[in-house]
């Protein structure tokens, strides 16, 4: 893809509802944060396509999370894409941005040449975690690695988890600008129908494995209307998600103006991540001094990397661990 220039949606999310058909949606476009989590590692391309087609499902679907919670999405399978996991860190405040940060771990020797990106993961599962904060439980929900695409599993996700049918439809990809490097870019539109109980719940549903997908959910009028707007949907065309020449309020009126698109206000979204010397003291608070010099490099060090941004970290190994022995003045 060559794209001339840059344009004001990038690294947003746009909230809409079709008030025709009771459904509502979300239009994300990634640019420089999509950029910025895969030059963390040098991922070969099939992980970097199952990265960015899961940081797209995150902006869209981490738009809805309330002020300071955190969505997670992880992946974990048995083929070469061993572990992808994104987090979403919603806005501390109302007008500033999001956060996303995104990380994967594969084994090289197992990946297929030419292969799908999505058959790299082989069997697993698809989760999404929500964190409300301190004093709360976070939830999760899993469903089945199935359906050919991680958007395929987070539909399937929220039919069979939420009971709230849901519709992907995501593009991605490296674009280039005159006399500039090439970077990735993404766009998605998600289309979800209100929720409502579904007849199905308590027997499976007619998706692969006896899964609910979502026309188990909705029958009758409603049924017609979610078929209608996947079937305008179906219309859009890749480089009308990821841009620039459509921005994603004509993009809506393209695809929907017989439904009567609505938006809200756009959401903005940064790279970000939280890691910090004191989380990673945290972590290693379980561990006794015999584990901690287990640890220790022969410099006489505990050194740390934030797989998800890249920080290094250091310390002394006597200040770790639940039988630290120095106080926080002398921590290095």
């Amino acid at each position: 893809m060559t794209f001339t220039s840059k344009i004001a949606w990038d690294d947003t999310v746009l909230p809409f509802q079709l008030d025709r058909s009771d459904i509502r949606g979300r239009v994300a476009r990634l640019d420089g944060v999509l950029e910025q989590i895969l030059s963390q590692h040098n991922y070969p391309a099939q992980i970097e396509a199952l990265v960015a087609e899961m940081a797209v499902l995150t902006a869209l679907i981490g738009q809805t999370m309330k002020l300071r919670w955190k969505l997670s999405l992880q992946v974990r399978g048995d083929g070469a894409a061993r572990l992808i996991a994104t987090d979403y860190y919603s806005p501390s405040q109302d007008g500033t941005p999001a956060k996303i940060r995104g990380y994967a771990s594969f084994d090289e020797e197992k990946l297929i040449p030419g292969a799908d990106p999505f058959s790299q993961i082989g069997n697993g599962y698809f989760a999404i975690l929500i964190d409300q904060g301190q004093g709360t439980t976070p939830y999760q929900g899993i469903t089945p690695i199935s359906g050919g695409s991680l958007s395929a599993c987070a539909e399937t996700y929220f039919a069979q988890s939420e009971q709230i049918p849901s519709r992907f439809a995501i593009s991605f990809g490296q674009s280039q600008r005159p006399t500039e490097k090439a970077n990735w870019r993404a766009g998605g539109i998600l289309l979800q129908h209100m929720p409502k109980a579904s007849p199905f719940a308590d027997q499976g549903g007619s998706g692969e494995a006896g899964l609910l997908n979502a026309l188990d959910i909705l029958d009758g009028d409603e049924g017609e209307n979610w078929n209608r707007a996947n079937i305008l949907l179906d219309t859009v065309e890749e480089l009308e998600l990821v841009g620039p020449n459509v921005d994603p309020t004509d993009l809506l009126i393209r695809l929907f103006h017989e439904e009567q698109p609505r938006v809200f206000d756009a959401q903005p979204i940064t790279f970000g991540c939280t890691c910090s010397s004191d989380r990673v003291r945290q972590s290693l608070s379980i561990y006794s001094a015999r584990d901690i010099a287990h640890m220790t490099t022969d410099d006489g060090i505990v050194t740390a990397d934030c797989q998800f941004c890249g920080a290094h970290y250091e310390f002394n190994p006597l200040t770790l661990g639940f039988e630290a022995k120095l106080d926080d003045a002398e921590k290095s």
